[in-house]
């Protein structure tokens, strides 16, 4: 994955927020999966309109107190985690 790249939601992922987290349902496979407040910020930002990794990177270090450097590792991280599970797909720029 690069920064360049575009995310997006699957069709097949339903998002709630339940307790402060968001728990995703992935409807093919009937797994759940949930994430933090974070992680939750990320899907939204996601799920609201595809955004570039980069862009979401911007987005949590507006609103986050971290490093860049740790916000882009983690953001990857959650990402490939994500894409191997099939919740979100990634395209090229």
């Amino acid at each position: 994955m690069q920064l360049s790249d575009i995310i997006q939601a699957s069709d097949d992922v339903v998002a709630r927020e339940v307790s402060g987290e968001i728990v995703m349902l992935d409807l093919e496979t009937g797994i759940y999966f949930g994430l933090n407040a974070v992680g939750g910020r990320i899907w939204e930002m996601i799920e609201a309109q595809g955004q570039s990794i980069s862009m979401l990177c911007d987005a949590i270090e507006a609103e986050f107190d971290a490093p860049r450097s740790d916000i882009e590792r983690d953001i990857m991280a959650l990402l490939s985690e994500l894409t191997e599970r099939k919740l979100i797909t990634v395209n090229a720029e």
